[in-house]
């Protein structure tokens, strides 16, 4: 299998290149790749790659993450979100290739307290999240091929996230204060990687499991519960910290104002997932805890 990855870099793109490397040859891209393009905001590039390369599968891991920023950056939002999954979905049913990409519990209100279906109303609350089912509705109407694996609170143990900004805070001070009343699952970059490479296993067998999936680690906890865990499991892997977990203040949503309004509910029903491909998916704490040991143990 020829397989295109777009988005090499992010937190999710790095995993999917050790993921995917034993399914077939992987040309691997990024928005700075000089031979072929893998620039999602070049919509011309993107397709002219795809028609060069040739790909028995794509898998885009590229995207406007910029959650603040989409709100006065609609149209580059718009074309990387949305545009481009239109012309890669084109591209692969012109292809008969297989077209894996990643959205965002943020198609929805985020309102209640029950887990989100995958055939459940959607609603936007933002740019972003408007932009991330503008692509996702783009994939269903090609008809194309297509995994779709909606997601939140990704983190990888390679770049930036909140574990290591809680971490960087709390050995700075002696008191945090985290929010408490949005509920959700952290969940791996490498975790979403391997059930990624685990699904295209499958589906070459079983095309007929093409569609829509919630894809997250089990259980729920707060950014506050995030918080504690993560600066309790520190503390006993020895880093010493000015921040104890009994001194961190829960906080409601609106004391952080930001441009973008965010869900309060960010859980996700996986059954569909899990499901259709066998899958027992890890609790949240256990991929948090291996990524902590990672990261604190080079």
């Amino acid at each position: 299998m020829k397989i295109l990855l777009l988005g090499k870099n992010g937190q999710v793109g790095w995993e999917l290149q050790r993921s995917l490397a034993p399914l077939g040859e992987v040309l691997a891209l990024d928005r700075h790749s000089q031979e072929y393009c893998g620039d999602l905001a070049n919509l011309s590039g993107l397709a002219d790659t795809v028609r060069q390369f040739k790909p028995t599968i794509i898998v885009n891991a590229a995207a406007y993450t910029g959650v603040d920023k989409a709100e006065s950056e609609i149209e580059l939002a718009q074309t990387i979100n949305a545009d481009a999954l239109a012309i890669l979905a084109q591209e692969a049913k012109s292809l008969d290739a297989w077209l894996v990409h990643y959205s965002t519990d943020y198609v929805f209100a985020g309102d209640g307290t029950i887990p989100w279906l995958e055939d459940d109303a959607t609603g936007p609350l933002g740019v972003y999240g408007a932009t991330k089912l503008a692509g996702e509705q783009a994939i269903q109407q090609s008809a194309c091929k297509h995994l779709i694996f909606r997601t939140s609170w990704v983190y990888g143990a390679r770049g930036n996230n909140f574990a290591k900004t809680m971490l960087r805070l709390a050995a700075e001070r002696d008191s945090l204060t985290v929010i408490s009343d949005q509920i959700g699952a952290p969940t791996g970059a490498d975790l979403l990687a391997d059930v990624t490479a685990h699904a295209l296993r499958t589906v070459q067998q079983q095309a007929e499991l093409s569609g829509l999936y919630h894809l997250v680690a089990r259980g729920e906890t707060s950014w506050h519960g995030y918080a504690s865990y993560v600066i309790k499991t520190a503390q006993s892997m020895g880093q010493d910290l000015k921040t104890s977990p009994g001194s961190i203040a829960p906080v409601p949503t609106n004391a952080f104002p930001t441009p973008a309004k965010r869900p309060n509910n960010s859980r996700m029903n996986t059954k569909k997932l899990r499901t259709n491909f066998n899958l027992t998916l890890p609790h949240w704490q256990s991929g948090v805890e291996r990524m902590l040991i990672e990261f604190l143990e080079k």
